[in-house]
């Protein structure tokens, strides 16, 4: 897939307020700063697109962006640490769970893991609660440049050891480089091959 148009469609910060459900979702999730703005600026040929910001947290409400004129990128608010009050990131928890176990038009959502550290415990947790909630999620290894190839087969092999004692079968995973675009036709070709699967309303 080549996206040859990608322009922002809307905000919302409750999960009442997203766009009608007619277009498929692919949606992108992660911990703060684990590079989930760069990321999508780097599918969609444009570094503006999504806010990118050296303080992390800073994605507060659900961004719906229309690719091609077909379908929906959805920026999530980030889980974990945040520069916000206690009240706040209540409130992210409750538009994230809304978000993912209610939106019939999500396809799939894009876990974002940094290849860089060991599995993280909030990670695992996240994961394991979106396979209780059978939301379908496939994980997507960031910052892939940051380390030789020798150090990131080791920590990748690493954290899909520790996800092989909690699933009989992995998530479908890419590993990906916002920096370098490592990874950017792999996930692009996923979502092209699922979006015939979506029923057109």
């Amino acid at each position: 897939m080549i996206i040859r148009k990608a322009t922002f469609h809307k905000s919302s910060g409750h999960f009442k307020d997203c766009p009608k459900p007619i277009l498929a979702e692919f949606a992108f999730i992660g911990r703060s700063n684990v590079g989930k703005s760069s990321l999508i600026n780097m599918l969609c040929n444009n570094n503006k697109l999504a806010l990118t910001s050296r303080s992390p947290g800073k994605t507060k409400i659900i961004n719906h962006f229309l690719i091609n004129e077909k379908w929906y990128l959805v920026d999530l608010p980030g889980y974990g640490y945040a520069k916000t009050s206690k009240t706040n990131r209540e409130g992210f928890a409750t538009l994230i769970i809304d978000y993912v176990t209610k939106r019939d038009s999500l396809v799939c959502l894009f876990v974002l893991i940094d290849s860089r550290l060991p599995l993280q415990q909030i990670d695992l947790e996240f994961m394991t609660w979106l396979g209780e909630k059978n939301v379908p999620f496939s994980i997507v290894y960031t910052k892939a440049d940051k380390n030789t190839k020798t150090e990131l087969a080791r920590n990748i092999s690493a954290i899909e050891t520790e996800l092989g004692k909690v699933w009989d079968e992995l998530p479908n995973t890419f590993i990906t480089s916002s920096e370098k675009a490592i990874g950017k036709n792999d996930v692009l070709d996923f979502i092209e091959a699922h979006l015939s699967a979506f029923p057109k309303k």
